[in-house]
């Protein structure tokens, strides 16, 4: 199961992110997505869990969860609206 995570706070990296997530289920894949230019965080992210079960257990306890000060935003998502 992909999740989307939204306003992750800039200093937090992929290693850190995956540790959060990796408390709920099997991490399979950590992306945060990073500006080309200056390599600064856009403040979201993907998390690919290893079934649907532990994704959404994620999501359950994650979303809303302040790291460093900002509420974690973690949906399901969207494979539809991904863009080539």
């Amino acid at each position: 199961m992909k999740l989307f995570v939204r306003n992750i706070e800039g200093s937090i990296n992929e290693v850190a992110l995956e540790s959060l997530f990796a408390m709920h289920g099997k991490v399979l894949n950590t992306k945060i997505v990073y500006d080309k230019i200056t390599w600064e965080s856009k403040g979201f992210g993907f998390i690919e869990m290893s079934k649907k079960e532990e994704g959404e257990k994620a999501i359950a306890a994650l979303n809303g969860f302040v790291i460093k000060g900002k509420p974690l935003q973690v949906q399901e998502a969207d494979e539809t609206k991904r863009k080539f």
